[in-house]
């Protein structure tokens, strides 16, 4: 049965996967081909991409776009830059230094290497201080 945007052989084989298990374990364990796992795993993986970006577009919807953080910027420079940009709007951050690295990373994991940004990244803000990343 289908639940949300990921079916029940779906989420088997992404709990698998979090628990360490090779694809062969897997196909194994469900009595299917590694093919078949790679598959599942990978349309998993794309309906939770465009999931996330439909819930950015959401969070970015009563938001003002900030400023956007160019690629190679380091991560430990990025937070007073936003905290500017935020005071020019009268807008305050609702996050401490820590809390907003954090956040930041955690929006996109794949978008840094060590202390670096690889790739732009936009800055939303609400009224309330929140801070979105596109």
């Amino acid at each position: 049965m289908k639940e949300g945007l990921l079916t029940d052989r779906q989420k088997e084989v992404l709990r698998y996967r979090k628990q360490g298990l090779t694809q062969q374990q897997i196909a194994d364990i469900i009595d299917t081909s590694k093919a078949n796992v790679c598959t599942i795993e990978k349309s998993a993986m794309e309906n939770i991409r465009r999931a996330k970006e439909t819930l950015d577009f959401l969070y970015t919807l009563d938001a003002t776009h900030l400023c956007t953080i160019p690629a190679g910027s380091d991560l430990l420079e990025v937070a007073p830059f936003i905290y500017r940009e935020a005071a020019k709007l009268g807008i305050k951050v609702k996050y401490d230094t820590i809390s907003l690295i954090n956040k930041l990373r955690e929006s996109s994991p794949e978008r840094f290497k060590a202390r670096h940004i690889r790739e732009n990244i936009e800055v939303y803000i609400n009224e309330e201080g929140d801070l979105y990343f596109g």
